[in-house]
C-alpha cells in the first residue's frame, strides 16, 4: 500500500478495501484473534470490485505490489486460469507482451508494471509455502506473442513445475470436462478469493463465495494433468510453436 493510500485512509478521505485492512493490521503485527474481529468488520461490506482503469490511472505497477503483499501473507496459494498464464509463473517477454494487450500500457509504465510483476515470484522459492496452479490447455495455445517468446514461456512453466512448493496441473482440452472456465481466480488461505473479469478486479471473503471457488478449483483439479504427464503435454505444445517459428 503506497504512503498517500494510507494517509487518505487516516485522514477520512477514503474507505479502506477488506485487502486493506488485513495489509495494515499484518505490518503492525496484530494478534490474529484481534485481526479476526476487526476483519470480521470490515468484510461487512466483504464482496469489493475495482474496475481496472482506477488500477492503471493509480499506476499499474502499484497494483502489483498490493498483490505482492497479499501474497506475502498468503501460506496456501489455488489459483485458477482459463485465460492466460499466470503472472507468478510468466517470463519477462510473455508479461511485457501480456501489458501490450489492448489498452495498452505506456512504455514506461509497461517497463514498470512487468518488473513489479517479476518480483512477486521470489515467493515460489520460500519455505513454508504452497502454491497449486490449474490451467486450461487452451491456454498454452493462445498466442499473444511470437512463437518463439512462447516456447521459452512453456520452458519456464516446465521448470517452475519441478519447484518443491509449486504444484501445476493443465485441463486438457480432450475428454468431459466439469465446469466451464468462465473467469480465472486466486484462492488465498481460503479465507480471501481475488476473481478477474474483463473490466474489474473482485475480491471476497464472504465464506459462501469463497467455498463457491474452492469448489469449482477442486472440480477442474480432479481433472487436470500432473507430473510428467503435464510436462509432456507442455513439451509437445512447445515443440509445435518451434516448428512454427522455423518456417517463418
Amino acid at each position: 500500500m503506497s504512503a498517500a493510500k494510507l494517509s487518505k485512509i487516516e485522514n477520512g478521505r477514503t474507505m479502506p478495501t477488506v485487502q486493506d485492512v488485513d495489509l495494515v493490521l499484518s505490518a503492525l503485527g496484530v494478534s490474529e484473534e484481534a485481526k479476526e474481529q476487526f476483519l470480521a468488520a470490515a468484510r461487512v461490506e466483504a464482496t469489493e470490485a475495482t474496475a481496472w482503469r482506477l488500477l492503471r490511472r493509480m499506476g499499474a505497477w502499484k497494483h502489483q505490489n498490493t498483490i505482492k503483499g497479499i501474497e506475502a501473507n498468503t501460506k496456501a496459494l489455488r489459483l485458477f486460469q482459463g485465460q492466460l498464464i499466470p503472472g507468478l509463473l510468466q517470463t519477462p517477454e510473455y508479461a511485457t507482451a501480456v501489458f501490450s494487450l489492448p489498452p495498452a500500457l505506456p512504455d514506461e509504465t509497461k517497463a514498470r508494471t512487468v518488473a513489479a510483476r517479476l518480483e512477486r515470484q521470489a515467493a515460489l522459492y520460500e519455505d513454508g509455502r504452497s502454491f497449486h496452479f490449474v490451467i486450461c490447455e487452451h491456454v498454452l495455445r493462445w498466442l499473444i506473442c511470437e512463437p518463439a517468446v512462447m516456447a521459452v514461456q512453456l520452458d519456464r512453466l516446465v521448470s517452475l513445475s519441478r519447484l518443491p512448493a509449486v504444484s501445476i496441473g493443465f485441463v486438457p482440452q480432450a475428454g468431459r470436462k466439469p465446469d466451464f472456465p468462465m473467469t480465472c481466480f486466486s484462492i488465498h488461505d481460503d479465507s480471501l478469493v481475488i476473481v478477474e473479469t474483463f473490466h474489474s478486479e473482485v475480491t471476497t471473503r464472504d465464506p459462501r463465495d469463497v467455498q463457491t471457488y474452492v469448489d469449482t478449483f477442486d472440480r477442474f483439479a480432479a481433472v487436470a494433468l500432473y507430473g510428467d504427464d503435464m510436462r509432456s503435454l507442455v513439451e509437445g505444445i512447445r515443440d509445435e510453436f518451434l516448428r512454427q517459428q522455423e518456417r517463418r
